[in-house]
C-alpha cells in the first residue's frame, strides 16, 4: 500500500503510476490485450481503504452496506484524496467521490442513459449524436470515478480498451462520413490506456481521416497529473497533420494545485489548447463566488473556461442536482463578474438525446409546474428537465 500521513488536517500520499497488463474477455479478446495505467495499490477502492484516511458518516457508510453490485463502484486516486480536508464532511472534493446514500435513490424522472448515447451508437463505443462530430469510449477505466458521473452505465464494467475488431469498424464508419468534422477520444478515460496503445489508436484513426479535429476528454489532469508526461506529450505530438485539444473538469478552486497547473501546463505549453467543462453540483460549486475564482485561475494557467454544465438526469445523482432557476441566477450573477474570455457557455445537455441547449430563449421556455422546465431541443422538440 501507498504510504500515507496526515498533514494540516489534509491526507498526504505518495502518488505514483505502472503500466498493469489487463486481459479484457469481451467479444473480441484475442486482440484485447491491453496496457493500462492503473494499479490497485495506488488506488482507493475498498471501505477499509478510505476508512483509514477519513472517518466516515452514517450517509457514507451506508452506501458500502447497501450498494448493489451494478453500482459505480469506488475509486479515488491517492493524489485526489490528499486534498480532502480530513475533518470537513462537506468538503467539495469528498462531495465528489466518496459516495452516499442517496446515490442509491432513482427517481422516476432519471435513467441510467439520459442522454439516449445508447440509441446513437454504431458500435458499442461509437456515438453518433450530432452530424459533424462522434464520440469514440476508449476505455472504461477511471483514475478516479466521480459521483457524478452520468456514463456510469458504462464506467467501471471492466471491459478494458477497445478492441481491434471494434476500432477498425469505427475506421470504416468515419472514413465513410465526411460530414463528421470532430472525434471525441473519452470513455472512461483515454489517459488510463498506454502510451503505447493510445497511440496505436490516434495513429489508425489518422490513417483513415487524418483531418479530422480530436478531442482527448481527460479528467487525469485534475485527479491523477502525474499520467501527464513529457513521453505522452512526444507521443501526441506524432499526430499532429489537425489539432488535439484537451478536455478537462476541474470543478473547485482546489483542484488547481501546483501538480494539475503543472500537467495542464505540458499540454497548453506544447501547442494542445486546454479546454475546461466544469458540471455545476450542489453542495460543491454552486456558489457565485466560487465559480469566479475556478473560471478566473483556470485562465492565469493557460485553461480556457468553456462550459459550465447544467447536472444530467442520470440515476443516483438528484442529491447533486442544481435546480434550473439557481442556475440561471449563478449564470446572471457570473455575467456580471467575468471577462468575456474567462465566462464559460452555461447549457443543460437535454434528456433524450435533445443535445446542448443554454437556459434561455429560444432554448428554455419556463417552468411549467413545480420542479418542471420546458426546453426546445436542437431539433424542434419539446422536452422536460425536471428538478430534483
Amino acid at each position: 500500500m501507498i504510504p500515507s500521513l496526515i498533514r494540516d488536517n489534509q491526507i498526504v500520499a505518495v502518488n505514483c503510476f505502472v503500466c498493469k497488463t489487463i486481459v479484457s474477455t469481451g467479444r473480441d479478446s484475442k486482440n484485447k490485450v491491453h496496457h493500462l495505467y492503473m494499479s490497485t495499490e495506488h488506488f482507493i477502492q475498498t471501505k477499509k481503504e478510505l476508512e483509514s484516511l477519513i472517518t466516515l458518516t452514517l450517509e457514507e457508510k451506508t452506501w458500502f452496506d447497501s450498494v448493489p453490485g451494478d453500482s459505480l463502484p469506488l475509486r479515488i486516486s491517492h493524489y485526489y484524496a490528499s486534498l480532502i480536508d480530513i475533518d470537513d464532511i462537506n468538503d467539495p472534493i469528498r462531495r465528489q467521490v466518496v459516495p452516499l446514500l442517496n446515490e442509491l435513490k432513482n427517481l422516476e424522472q432519471e435513467s441510467n442513459d439520459p442522454l439516449c448515447e445508447a440509441q446513437h451508437s454504431h458500435t458499442s463505443r461509437l456515438i453518433h449524436r450530432y452530424p459533424n462530430r462522434v464520440a469514440l469510449l476508449v476505455s472504461d477505466y477511471c483514475a478516479t470515478y466521480c459521483r457524478h458521473c452520468f456514463r456510469r452505465r458504462f464506467t467501471a464494467k471492466e471491459d478494458a480498451v477497445i478492441g481491434q475488431v471494434e476500432l477498425e469498424k469505427v475506421g470504416d464508419y468515419i472514413e465513410g462520413d465526411r460530414n463528421i468534422k470532430e472525434m471525441l477520444l473519452t470513455g472512461g478515460d483515454p489517459l488510463m490506456v498506454s502510451n503505447n496503445r493510445l497511440s496505436s489508436i490516434i495513429s489508425f484513426i489518422r490513417e483513415k481521416r487524418p483531418d479530422i479535429v480530436l478531442r482527448l476528454c481527460t479528467r487525469a489532469i485534475v485527479t491523477y497529473p502525474s499520467r501527464i508526461t513529457l513521453e505522452l506529450i512526444d507521443m501526441l505530438k506524432k499526430y499532429s497533420t489537425s489539432p488535439i485539444y484537451i478536455m478537462t473538469q476541474f470543478n473547485h478552486p482546489k483542484e488547481i494545485t501546483q501538480e494539475s497547473i503543472q500537467a495542464a501546463s505540458l499540454f497548453a505549453d506544447n501547442g494542445f489548447p486546454v479546454m475546461n467543462q466544469t458540471v455545476l453540483l450542489r453542495g460543491v460549486n454552486d456558489d457565485e463566488s466560487v465559480l469566479e475564482e475556478l473560471m478566473n485561475t483556470l485562465l492565469s494557467i493557460k485553461v480556457k473556461p468553456y462550459y459550465l454544465f447544467q447536472g444530467d438526469m442520470v440515476e443516483g445523482t438528484s442529491h447533486l442536482r442544481v435546480p434550473i432557476q439557481r442556475t440561471i441566477e449563478i449564470e446572471r450573477e457570473l455575467r456580471s463578474r467575468l471577462s468575456g474570455l474567462a465566462m464559460p457557455s452555461v447549457a443543460v445537455d437535454l434528456p433524450l438525446g435533445g443535445g446542448k441547449v443554454p437556459l434561455h430563449e429560444p432554448y428554455y421556455k419556463g417552468e411549467t409546474e413545480s420542479k418542471t422546465h420546458i426546453f426546445i431541443s436542437l431539433d424542434g422538440r419539446e422536452i422536460e428537465y425536471i428538478d430534483p
